[in-house]
Parts: C-alpha cells; structure tokens; sequence
C-alpha cells in the first residue's frame, strides 16, 4: 500500500521543532478565533459577567468562523453586540428559527453578521459571517450568575473548553444539523453542533486568554481567595480587589476560584427598571431574592443507599483514582442500620462478587466486598449513562425499595461527559421525585450543568472535584449530604409582599452548611418579609423570618428568569420519551411560554438565539470559506489515538476528533485513551486538509470474503457524506474522487461486488471533464444505503434540532 502526500512549500508553512505532529504556522496565523477576554463583577453570591470573542479572516475570501464554547449553566445571557471596522451593532434576542433567517439572509446579501445560540444550558454556539480578508470582528456576551455557596465559601467557576462528549444511538439520515465531528443520532440529534474539533498536542499559537475577577468593596469582601487550577494574582484599584489570571494559559480547563467569607440570612427585594415593569402581563413589579442559613444540629434517618461509579473510558488518569477514592469514602460513611448497593458501569453495569441481590446490609463485611471491588476498577469503554441509571432507581422505588421511615439516595460519580442528556432525562427524571439524588462530577472540564439538573430534579447536591487536592473537602460535604436534610416539609409565606402566584420554583430541604436561595416576583412596592418554616433536625418545628430590604440591578432579574427558564426547559425535555411528530398541544403550549419567558426578561434559551445584523454590505455571495475552531484537548485528558487510515482517507493535519458509540449505538469495540471511539471528521469539519492520499491498486481478494465484514467500514462511509453539503463543488469532486479509491479497495477485498466496483470507477473519475457530482453522490448514498440496510431520505423525520433532544 502506497499513500502519497502533497507536500506544502516550506516558505508558506515552516515545521515547528518543539511542536506536536501536524503543527504548523504561517504568516497568517492558523485559526479564526485570536483571544477570549472574560471579566467579571462580584457582589456577595451574585456575579455579573462579560465574554469578548475576538475573530480575524486569514483567508483572502470572506469567512464565516463557527466557536462551539462553554459558560457557566446557571448564567443568564442579557445582550450581545458584534464590532468590526468601528461600527458596533446590538444583538436583538429573536425566536431561533427566526434568528437564523435572519443571520442567513444578510449573509448571502453579504453584510456581516454574527449569531449565538444554546445547545446545551452551558454549551453555546458562536457564528459569524462575512469577515473579510485580513479584518478583524469582536463578539460581546453579557451574562449574570449565582455563586453557589457553601461551608463559608462561594465559587466562582468558569468553563473554558467543552470536552468530548460520548454519543450514543444510530446515525440518523440526512444532512448534518452542525459542522462538528460526532454524526447526528436518534439519542442525540444534535451531535454535531457540540462536538468540535480537537487540537493535536502541542499545537502553535493557542487562544490568548485574559481572565479578571473584580470583588465588590461595597459588598461582603472575601477574606480569603484561592485559585485551584491556575495561577493568578491579586491587585489592589480604587475600585476593589481584582484577581488575575497569568498570561500564557491556554483554553483546556475550568477557572475555578473560592472566596471564603460568612453567610447571613437576607432579602433583597430589587424594583424593575422604569419602562421595564410587567405588571400589566400580571408577571409582577420587581424580583426578590431569599437567602437562608440552615441551623446547627444533625438529623439521624436509616437510608437506602445506590452507589453509581463511572469507569468509562473518559475517566482516565487521576479521574479514575479520584473515582474510586470518592465512592470508597461514601460507602464507608454508612452504618450498620442502612442499606447500600454498588453498580460500575462503562458499556455494561456489574456489582460487586456477592452483592449481586437488590440492597444488602451495611455491614462491615459487605462495605469491604464493596471496596475491594472499586479498588480494582479502571477506564474502559463507553458512557451510557440511562441503564445504570434505571435500574439504580428500580431499585430503589420498586419491591419494597426504601422502606417506611428510610431515606432513599442515589449517589452518581462521574464526569457527566455524555450528550444525550435531554434523552436521560425524559427517561428518569419523573421518578427522581421519589429518590434525593447526589451527584459528584470529577474532572477540569466537567459537563456541571447536566450533573446539576440531576441533582436538582433529586433535591440533593451536586459536587464539582476539579484536582485530587479537593477531594477530601468535597467528600466531607457529600458525607453530610448523604444523611439526611436538617430541615425538611419547608413552606413560605409573605407578609406585606404581594408574591406573583406561579414565580417561585418548587425549592427542597435545608442541608448542613448549604444557605437556601429562593427567587421570585412580586407586585407592587419594594417592602415586606417572608417566613420559612419546616420540620427541624429535633423533628420540632423550626422558623425564620427575614425582613426585605431594596437593592439596585438587574442581575436578581436576570438570574430569577434565568432559572425560571431552565426549569421549563427541564420539563420540556422531561415531557415525552422520545421525540414525537407532530408534537402535541401540550409540548406547543411548554415551547411558547419558553419563548415567551426569554423574549420577556431578555435572557437567552434553547428556543431563542442572539443575532446582530450589519446594515452594510461588505460582499457578495456569502462566505467563501468557513472553519469551525478546534478546541483544546480538556487538561488531564489522554490525547487521542488516531485510528487507522481507511484506504484514500483525507489526512487532517491540525484536529483531531473524539466519536461515540458506533453506528449501531453498541459501545466500542476496543476503545482507546479517553473512553471514546476514534472517528474521521466529516469533510470540511475541522482546519483544512492537506493533500489526499492515494492508494495504489489493491491486491486480489481472499476467497469467501463476506458484505458482512466491510459493512462497519461503508456504514462509516455514509456517514460521512451528511458534511458534504458543506464543500464547495471541486472540494466535492476530490472528495467523490478519493471515496471511489476507498470503495475500489472494498470491492476487491469482496472478489469484485458488480455494483459497489462499477460505482467505485465512476466515482474515481469525479474530476474528469464531464461528471455530474451531483448524480454521483445520489448514487452513493443510494447503494450504501443499500448495502447497510440504512433508511434512505424520509424514513424517520428530524425534529428542529433545538427540539427533543
């Protein structure tokens, strides 16, 4: 076998010596995205955030730049505005649909225009279109978060990259919903829009980042600040404390900072702005927001405990030893009056030899069965997530699971890396009500949001372990949360506060060391208290009265309807198994409210998307080039292992990708360093590639060679055509060119398949004068198709990928 690679003049692209394999730098640069600026505002538990992107064209074309990029789930974003040339547009939050209307007509008039949208509640995609040659253009997101606070301390964390995410199901048919490297599936039809490319290792010329975090003097002022995953400094300015990251840092793991300082019980009750009021609407005259302090004491209840510990391969490293370390502590912190099981899982789920039979006593011989067993787990395989977590609730709710007077707790560790969320969700999250659930993420990029809406449709906690050297402090909070809350049966009631009925999401118990934070909206004027009032830790009842007092700023609002989105979102995608067409009244009515919460309060949402429009026209006929950024590899995480070259694959030189299941949704074969399936990058996808390579003719066919053993292979093949609507029509002919040498090889290896060898020969002559490309990639797809046993266009219906994930 002979593969021949075009080699790129040295005066263009010059090797780096202590550069990582296909690392290369030009005169121009390598990628779109320049630096990522974050500063952020810190007053108490609330922070108010701001993110510039700046993008520069490369290129002698126009470009459009695709930066699929993470932020704090719990934020809302209020405003968006793009700059280039010294012209500044605002962003306007519109219906999706409508908003990529939009941004796809002034594209193809050719004015500029950039669009952000959510994926996931903190995975967001970043377009923008017609920057032209050698122009630079700069995209602005304001943003408003809570701190969650806990045994004396907030934290602020940032997400700097979007890890790979495992992808389970069968590849649905059809384009592509996104340009990133995982195919669409039936588990999650928006594969592709996040899951982008990976740099290689040691890849030039990174992101610059700056990170500033400024403390509010006015407000309470830690007393202690610390930085677990980077290198900062501090920095006394009239205007307060500020904390800065060290220049150099790349994009590869979250900015975590803790901020020591006490807690009190409060409520601050804000007034909209002039002009901003919905009273009218009946939504109310302003938001307040209620923090609660637990009290002293501890509550003693027998518990029903499931233990779930991820072994996929994605915990690699010091994950796993932290894994095993975390479950270890929690199966030592029971007694001898609960009852406990174990489940490891990757792409199977076992227990441990002898505790195999539904709950088993805490005893001491049990707990030592249960950590011997984790002691000898190590990385391998898939994450599917939804079948351990099934039966981990069947056993809990079913056949006398969590008996009269028991507390039932589920307690899931893991790094969350999966992206069919919605789809665990609309399958368990129902019964949640019924069992508290504790999650543990681990990991420097964790996937926080999908862990916290587990924990908070389970009323427990979610733990974020960013290092080994925050365990042992993290596992002391899970310890407490495993047992069982301080304050339980809370209620609230207003006095001298006209509460909107309907803005005040269920809220759960009182926990050690952990304030309770209750928003809402009310009518009326700013003044008032309000009374919680439950069940104490002596099983008395147990009060606090808290008295309002007027602040100022719109971060309670936009943190409130932020929430508030996030919640209707959480039903929406709990309220059907599966994604049903058309959907029904109900699902409409969710959908609608959703928009209509987010155009209200100006904050962003899964149906709604930011979109500036440049009134001046910079080109013609659109884009002529567009690239996805790659992201960095998630620190602490294995690079990937290129798989095997199919015969006359395209050879990416800058990316690499991390796939998921295969195309039948079963887990990988042997899967390599990370836990996930290697996969060739759909064309186009990533940075440009580097020539193609060529293979000679391939030797005759061993007798009795089957369809059976190359169908992995043509499957793999269909799948990749859903990119190549994305080429321009000679990057298709070449495309077309080098899939007929990769499907001559396949038909000699059958003994000559009449039909795959006869469209192979046609394929091979894509680039000669005279092909019709089009006529040939129908005819690809058709007989792949075919051959697979594929359904062809039509079978099964997509929804808008924004829907029913």
């Amino acid at each position: 076998m002979t593969f021949t690679i075009t080699a790129l003049p040295e005066k263009q692209c010059a090797p780096q010596p202590d550069a990582g394999l296909g690392a290369l730098r030009t005169e121009q640069g390598n990628l779109p995205l320049e630096s990522v600026d974050v500063t952020a505002a810190v007053a108490g538990t609330a922070a108010e955030m701001a993110v510039t992107q700046c993008f520069r064209n490369p290129h002698d074309v126009p470009l459009e730049a695709t930066y699929v990029f993470p932020l704090p789930s719990r934020a809302a974003v209020t405003a968006f505005t793009m700059e280039a040339d010294g012209h500044v547009v605002e962003g306007v939050l519109k219906e999706r649909a409508q908003a990529r209307a939009d941004y796809d007509q002034a594209l193809a008039e050719g004015r500029r225009a950039a669009i952000a949208e959510e994926d996931r509640p903190d995975v967001f995609t970043m377009r923008v279109g017609n920057i032209v040659p050698g122009e630079r253009v700069t995209v602005r997101l304001a943003l408003s978060g809570p701190l969650p606070y806990e045994d004396g301390a907030a934290t602020f964390r940032f997400p700097l990259v979007v890890a790979p995410r495992y992808v389970p199901g069968a590849p649905l048919s059809g384009p592509s919903t996104g340009a990133g490297t995982a195919p669409d599936t039936d588990a999650v039809p928006d594969a592709s829009r996040i899951t982008p490319p990976v740099l290689l290792p040691g890849f030039p010329d990174p992101v610059r980042l700056a990170l500033a975090v400024r403390f509010d003097p006015a407000a309470v002022a830690p007393y202690d600040v610390a930085s677990s995953l980077h290198v900062v400094r501090e920095e006394e300015s009239g205007d307060g404390v500020v904390v800065r990251l060290e220049p150099g840092e790349r994009l590869d793991r979250d900015f975590i900072l803790r901020l020591r300082f006490p807690a009190s019980n409060s409520l601050t009750l804000v007034p909209d702005e002039p002009g901003r009021t919905d009273a009218e609407s009946g939504e109310g005259d302003g938001t307040f927001l209620l923090t609660v302090v637990p009290p002293e004491g501890e509550r003693r209840t027998p518990k029903d405990v499931v233990l779930l510990l991820d072994r996929s391969g994605s915990m690699g490293g010091w994950k796993m030893v932290a894994a095993r370390r975390a479950a270890a502590r929690i199966v030592d912190t029971l007694t001898s009056d609960d009852r406990f099981a174990v489940f490891s899982f990757d792409h199977v789920v076992e227990r441990p030899d002898g505790l195999s039979a539904g709950l088993v006593p805490a005893s001491d011989r049990n707990r030592f069965r249960a950590v011997e067993h984790l002691a000898g787990l190590s990385a391998r395989g898939g994450t599917e997530l939804l079948r351990p977590l099934s039966e981990a609730i069947a056993l809990l709710t079913e056949d006398g699971g969590g008996g009269l007077g028991r507390d039932r707790v589920l307690v899931l560790v893991t790094d969350g890396q999966v992206a069919n969320e919605d789809e665990i969700l609309a399958r368990i999250g129902p019964a949640l009500a019924d069992v508290r659930m504790h999650t543990v993420g681990i990991d420097r990029a964790v996937n926080a949001a999908f862990l916290g809406r587990l924990a908070g449709l389970g009323s427990g906690r979610c733990e974020l372990v960013e290092s080994e050297d925050r365990l042992d402090a993290a596992m002391e909070h899970i310890h407490r949360r495993v047992g069982a809350p301080l304050v339980t049966g809370l209620r609230m009631s207003a006095d001298g506060l006209d509460l909107v009925d309907g803005s005040v999401e269920p809220f759960g118990s009182l926990f050690s060391g952990v304030p309770l934070t209750v928003s809402g909206r009310f009518r009326g004027a700013a003044a008032g208290s309000l009374t919680l009032s439950g069940t104490g830790p002596d099983g008395e009842p147990w009060e606090r009265r808290v008295e309002g007092a007027a602040g100022g700023g719109g971060a309670v609002r936009a943190m409130w309807a932020r929430g508030r989105v996030r919640a209707l979102e959480d039903r929406y995608a709990i309220g059907a198994q599966g994604w049903p067409t058309p959907y029904d009244e109900g699902e409409r009515a969710l959908e609608e409210k959703i928009v209509a919460t987010s155009l209200r309060y100006g904050v962003l949402s899964r149906f709604t998307a930011f979109v500036a429009v440049d009134s001046r026209v910079v080109g013609e006929g659109g884009p002529g080039h567009r690239v996805v950024q790659p992201v960095e590899l998630p620190s602490g995480w294995e690079p990937p292992v290129p798989p095997a070259p199919s015969p006359g694959a395209p050879i990416m030189l800058a990316a690499a990708s991390y796939g998921g299941a295969d195309a039948f949704g079963a887990p990988p074969p042997a899967p390599a360093a990370g836990g996930f399936a290697q996969a060739v990058p759909p064309p186009a996808a990533g940075p440009r590639m580097v020539g193609r390579a060529r293979m000679s003719a391939p030797a005759p066919a061993p007798a009795g060679n089957t369809l059976a053993e190359v169908r992995p292979q043509l499957v793999q093949e269909l799948e990749r055509l859903a990119g190549v609507d994305r080429l321009s029509p000679r990057e298709l002919r070449g495309y077309l060119a080098d899939l007929g040498s990769r499907l001559s090889a396949l038909a000699s290896h059958l003994g000559g398949h009449p039909d795959l060898s006869a469209l192979a020969r046609d394929l091979e002559a894509a680039e000669e004068p005279g092909s019709d490309p089009g006529d040939l990639l129908a005819r690809v797809r058709d007989l792949l198709r075919a051959l697979t046993g594929e359904p062809g266009p039509g079978a099964a219906e997509r929804p808008s990928f924004w829907k029913r994930r």
